[in-house]
């Protein structure tokens, strides 16, 4: 584990979760309010989306305005290609209309788009290149979306190895990590027919992998929006809005609180690595030393 106490560097990893990712700008809203500076971003699938306006210097509510009718039906193209039935033509348009045809490494804010090889189950992360490719990629959920060629690799939805993307920030020069989780459900929907089955299924798998990355951030704003569509949010948009907007600014005192005491939260995470070792070393010690002494008396 690499510490440094003097790091207070903020990185913000925003997860996937289709048409809930409007809760990410209530997120941003937060930041700004408090005048907190986020020094680098990361984003899955929805979230590499949001992540890439914010790193290109787009505020809160200008994002907001783009993303407020955020659904299925707007941002897909049906297509006879063979992998998927839409394709991700519309968020290219999208990205290409708002912030132009750039690459990540130009970006104001450094941002890490997160997507998979489908061929390898590899994790590529996006630290440059082309932007609209690399979010079309991370967006591109298996089954829906064609996968998106990118030189050699067919690469498909981020979410599938790390669904809200924690790693990439340390190597981005983060010191305190802030992680937002989209799927944070106790319970699934009954499921109704097969498709429910299958979905339901998928999500499991994902969530018991994001539950254990989760253990990785320095602070996690997990959000439970099972009440809300994964296709389709655009009657609810002020609601889901401040289902992140609240939670991150109950949170932003601990975010403060990170910074202040930085020195001392690494200085613990330093005891808690190094313990576990020495402890049973130091145990067995005394045991032989024990041992010893009864058998000289």
């Amino acid at each position: 584990m690499k510490l440094n106490p003097f790091n207070t560097r903020i990185g913000l990893a925003l997860g996937g979760g289709a048409a809930k990712g409007i809760a990410h700008i209530g997120v941003l809203k937060a930041f700004e309010e408090e005048q907190i500076r986020i020094h680098c971003i990361s984003g899955t699938s929805v979230g590499a989306l949001v992540a890439s306006y914010h790193a290109f210097g787009r505020p809160a509510e200008s994002i907001l305005s783009i993303c407020s009718t955020l659904n299925l039906s707007k941002i897909i193209n049906f297509t006879l290609e063979r992998g998927g039935l839409f394709s991700t033509n519309a968020i290219r348009e999208m990205i290409h209309r708002d912030l132009g045809d750039c690459r990540i490494e130009d970006a104001l804010i450094p941002l890490a788009i997160c997507a998979t090889d489908i061929e390898t189950g590899e994790q590529l992360i996006f630290r440059e290149g082309n932007l609209a490719d690399a979010v079309c990629a991370s967006m591109a959920v298996p089954g829906l979306f064609v996968p998106v060629e990118i030189g050699d690799r067919t690469l498909v939805d981020g979410g599938l190895v790390e669904n809200v993307p924690i790693s990439p920030l340390a190597k981005m020069g983060a010191g305190i990590t802030v992680a937002i989780d989209l799927s944070h459900v106790s319970r699934y929907p009954k499921p109704q027919d097969t498709f429910d089955v299958i979905s339901n299924a998928i999500n499991i798998g994902i969530d018991f992998n994001t539950r254990k990355q989760l253990k990785n951030a320095d602070i996690v704003v997990p959000l439970d929006l099972s009440s809300y569509s994964l296709t389709n949010n655009a009657d609810r948009v002020d609601e889901l809005y401040l289902e992140g907007y609240r939670p991150m600014q109950q949170k932003i005192r601990r975010v403060l609180w990170y910074k202040r005491m930085n020195v001392v939260i690494n200085l613990l995470k330093a005891a808690r690595t190094l313990l576990p070792f020495k402890v049973p070393e130091i145990l067995k010690g005394l045991k032989r030393k024990t041992a010893t002494d009864r058998n000289r008396s």
